[in-house]
């Protein structure tokens, strides 16, 4: 694949968790209990998810959010910086750093609890956060952190022509004029089926999301992508067909590598299957941002133009 003229720049404003996973033949049911093989700590959250997988991807990323003054949060702010995030805007709060208490099954699924901690605290940008957003090509956003401030930051990117992308995970009401700052809308199809009351078909969900963004991008799992926007066709594009020991954050690899590729000037096509290699890669190891696969590893896997 041609390389870039220059290296983009790209913002994160979301959640820094600590994931507790538990590793068992199969999830409990509402009352069991079950034995584990295994137990791991591991750096994640959303937002720190999304931008190691942008760093890996070739991105120059800086993180807005909060920690804890705790080990937990001393462990988060050093993963970010060995992937080479910048995190001088990363918080340091007396609020506990939060934590993803995670189940993964021998399928590769998960079951995810997320208290939020630290946080819930990021409910407005703070000094500096909007001039680093206005020097991003784009601004990665998505639900674990208060509404407030991740409206705070879609306005900051909307008056400074930053093209913003919002995961809308976890699914949940989103005020009119959040989506009106929005420019790429990447949901999952149960988030896609949540925001639109259709399920079972993408292709009516995103022609509904139109309405409130120009650009969808709704992740099909296993099936792929499907990109709409206003006044052109749609692109499904398929994915790649792996053995996934682990899915816990495939689709922030997939976010991540997409924003760096868009940014990049990359067809949507070939953006859209760029990231689906990056996150097929990533479902074929263990945990979220440690699974999380480097540029060259993307480029030898997924297309080349």
């Amino acid at each position: 694949m041609t390389a870039p003229t220059r290296t983009p720049r790209i913002a994160v404003l979301g959640s820094a968790n600590m994931d507790l996973v538990a590793y068992v033949a199969r999830a409990p049911r509402r009352g069991e209990t079950v034995t584990g093989r295994e137990f791991r700590t591991v750096p994640g959250g959303k937002g720190a998810n999304q931008a190691v997988a942008a760093a890996r991807a070739g991105a120059t990323v800086s993180m807005i959010g909060a920690v804890g003054a705790d080990a937990h949060g001393t462990r988060l702010r050093a993963a970010l910086e060995h992937s080479g995030i910048e995190t001088d805007l990363l918080r340091t709060v007396e609020t506990p750093t939060g934590t993803a208490h995670i189940v993964v099954d021998d399928d590769g699924g998960n079951s995810i609890v997320v208290v939020p901690g630290a946080n819930g605290t990021v409910t407005s940008l703070a000094p500096g956060d909007e001039g680093l957003i206005a020097s991003a090509d784009a601004l990665l956003l998505q639900l674990e952190t208060p509404l407030d401030g991740v409206l705070a930051a879609a306005g900051a990117a909307r008056r400074h022509g930053v093209r913003t992308v919002l995961t809308p995970a976890p699914a949940q009401p989103l005020p009119p004029e959040l989506l009106a700052a929005v420019d790429l809308l990447l949901p999952n199809e149960h988030e896609a089926a949540a925001l639109t009351g259709i399920p079972d078909d993408p292709h009516a969900a995103a022609r509904s999301l139109l309405q409130q963004v120009p650009e969808v991008v709704i992740t099909l799992g296993s099936r792929g992508s499907l990109y709409a926007a206003r006044g052109a066709a749609p692109v499904t594009v398929p994915a790649q067909q792996v053995t996934a020991l682990d899915t816990t954050g495939a689709g922030d690899t997939f976010a991540g590598a997409l924003a760096v590729a868009l940014a990049e000037g990359r067809s949507v096509g070939t953006a859209l299957a760029w990231a689906s290699s990056a996150a097929a890669l990533s479902v074929q190891r263990s945990g979220a941002s440690e699974s999380m696969p480097y540029r060259k590893e993307i480029d030898a896997a997924g297309p080349r133009s």
